[in-house]
């Protein structure tokens, strides 16, 4: 598969690494949180040191209950961390997460932002997709019910596979018809779903190769692990390893991650098996 990125090819024949960059004070795992621009470009730097492919910066934290903040704020928050990241190390490519339209449009306009990763689907602001399609920049469409503050109380399906599998497609028909054809997609693991339904959609995640459209898998150090194991999210990265090389199995083309080279060695362990298998 090809998705298009700054208006080159990029391939994902090979699986691929986004490292996250979350320029909050408050996201889930104290590991990514940056509290000084010399903080926040040591560790850009490891991760390029590492190979990674995509930088993901964030300025709204996501996790459960998480605190609202103003669409100014966020962009304030992306807008440091993004010059800074260029200014440093020019030619990365910039993923940034945001569910806000008018911010996808400030940072794509602003810094040539190669892709929006929206975790609210397009569900969170309905300016979102007529935007992506007027920037005609890469987007990673993922699955959630709710908002960050009251999704855990959403996580009531029938079939969570069928019901995911069927949002996507309705979603991706729609950027179809506006003209998106860059489209990631993203069950969204962790985002208004129980810690059995986040393993119901990951043991059936080649389901979702029917859409059609890379795969995007972002487990990294969340709860579905740190509960099964009983451990704390400083301590998931071997249980994350173990989840990424089950994602790659399944099919997805993009790991999202807070430990780059971890998650490159995975994908090289992935190569070399299926190669065996050839």
């Amino acid at each position: 598969m090809q998705i298009k990125l700054n208006d080159k090819l990029f391939d994902l024949s090979i699986p691929v690494v986004m490292g996250i960059v979350n320029a909050t004070p408050d996201s889930f795992y104290p590991g990514s949180r940056y509290t000084s621009d010399k903080s926040l470009l040591s560790s850009v730097e490891k991760m390029l040191m590492d190979d990674v492919d995509i930088v993901d910066v964030g300025g709204y934290s996501t996790r459960p209950k998480a605190e609202n903040i103003s669409s100014d704020e966020e962009i304030g928050r992306l807008a440091n961390a993004i010059e800074n990241i260029l200014k440093k190390f020019p030619g990365t490519i910039i993923s940034v997460d945001t569910f806000r339209a008018n911010v996808a449009r400030y940072v794509v306009q602003n810094y040539n932002v190669a892709i929006i990763n929206d975790i609210g689907g397009g569900t969170l602001d309905d300016l979102m997709f007529e935007t992506i399609a007027d920037l005609q920049v890469a987007y990673v469409l993922m699955h959630t019910k709710g908002t960050p503050q009251t999704m855990q109380n959403q996580t009531h399906y029938e079939n969570v596979v069928a019901e995911v599998l069927h949002f996507l497609e309705k979603r991706i028909a729609q950027l179809h018809l506006l003209g998106v054809n860059d489209i990631i997609a993203d069950p969204g693991f962790g985002f208004a779903k129980t810690i059995e339904q986040n393993y119901s959609l990951l043991s059936k995640l080649s389901y979702f190769k029917e859409l059609n459209v890379p795969l995007l898998a972002g487990v990294s150090r969340k709860s579905m692990i740190c509960k099964v194991l009983d451990i704390e999210t400083k301590d998931a990265l071997n249980g994350t390893t173990a989840v990424n090389m089950l994602a790659l199995l399944g099919g997805a083309s993009i790991l999202r991650v807070h430990d780059v080279k971890e998650a490159k060695q995975t994908i090289s362990i992935f190569q070399n098996y299926q190669k065996g298998l050839a």
